[in-house]
């Protein structure tokens, strides 16, 4: 039943209009029933093109981390970890380059679906991947802040972990530099063991 609600939604999430000056299309993930729910900031460019999140440039990043520090690939991951976002369609570009951040009422328009997603799933286990991301969640200045730490915390509604990582975009420096670099391997140590991330990997 759960399998099925999940599907539906997708499937009403995909048609999805509400933003004139997002550039579709909607880009969904697995819809996977997991325990753990990783959420991007909004799809890059080149997503809309392959059907799903992280397929590019980032997510080679992005699954590189994983593998090297949680011993997952790529496939595992996309099978075993439901993949959500802030914004599910590309933003566009900015006039001088980079990716438009998508805007308070772009932002506004999809928390229905994440919404909507946390109360299908509820998800022992949240893993925010940008500023963007971890600012839906709780109010973040600097990435040392929150980075590497399991925090507890209520969101639409729904109690669960909180483990954030920083957006692995070849543009920032924060996680190839100290102490971004070391605060990001502890945030994937604590991935790694969290009883939500074995349950999805692993089984009961």
């Amino acid at each position: 039943m759960a399998q099925l609600q999940l599907r539906e939604h997708q499937q009403r999430l995909r048609a999805c209009r509400l933003c004139p000056e997002m550039i579709g299309p909607v880009v969904v993930g697995e819809p996977v029933l997991s325990p753990v729910m990783l959420i991007g900031q909004a799809p890059g460019e080149k997503e809309g093109r392959f059907g799903r999140p992280f397929a590019w440039t980032a997510g080679k990043t992005l699954f590189q981390w994983f593998e090297t520090c949680c011993g997952v690939d790529e496939k595992r991951f996309r099978q075993a970890i439901y993949m959500a976002a802030v914004c599910r369609c590309f933003p566009g570009k900015k006039p001088r380059g980079g990716d438009r951040v998508p805007n308070r009422g772009e932002i506004a328009n999809c928390s229905r679906w994440l919404k909507a997603e946390l109360e299908l799933l509820r998800p022992k286990l949240v893993i925010p991947v940008g500023k963007l991301a971890i600012a839906q969640i709780l109010p973040v200045t600097k990435l040392n802040e929150v980075i590497g730490e399991v925090r507890r915390v209520c969101w639409h509604g729904i109690e669960t972990d909180m483990i954030a990582l920083p957006h692995p975009s070849g543009a920032s420096t924060w996680h190839r530099t100290e102490p971004g670099k070391q605060l990001l391997q502890q945030a994937l140590n604590a991935i790694a063991i969290h009883p939500a991330w074995r349950k999805a990997l692993l089984g009961p």
